[in-house]
């Protein structure tokens, strides 16, 4: 009924930028909390940055400083951009959405599938 499609990553070295984005379609409501997750090799996945519908955010200790998520509702999208980048922020990043489909008062939580970060030099 939604669907989350991530883009943007790749290959950067170590001091670069990438920026992500994850666009939302589909039965679209309402979107609410819009989150960035990463998961390395052989670790859990976490919670790297989230932005409510108002614009309020909060990120994790290890990107602070370095990540900035924000969000366009117009377009359903939200953004994650990572400047100074360390080889320990390799992973895959999901972008992660609350909405709520149209024509019912449902909430769901949806994911994307997910899109590599590599930073090496």
């Amino acid at each position: 009924q939604v669907q989350l499609v991530e883009s943007g990553g790749g290959l950067v070295q170590p001091g670069g930028s990438l920026r992500l984005s994850c666009a939302a379609s589909g039965r679209i409501g309402s979107m609410y909390t819009m989150r960035w997750y990463r998961q390395a090799p052989g670790k859990q996945r976490g919670l790297v940055a989230a932005i409510a519908n108002d614009g309020n955010t909060n990120y994790a200790d290890s990107v602070k400083g370095r990540f900035t998520i924000s969000r366009e509702n117009a377009k359903n999208t939200v953004f994650l951009q990572m400047n100074s980048l360390k080889p320990e922020d390799t992973a895959v990043y999901y972008c992660n959405a609350v909405v709520r489909v149209a024509g019912t008062l449902r909430y769901d939580d949806y994911w994307g599938q997910g899109t590599q970060v590599t930073v090496s030099s």
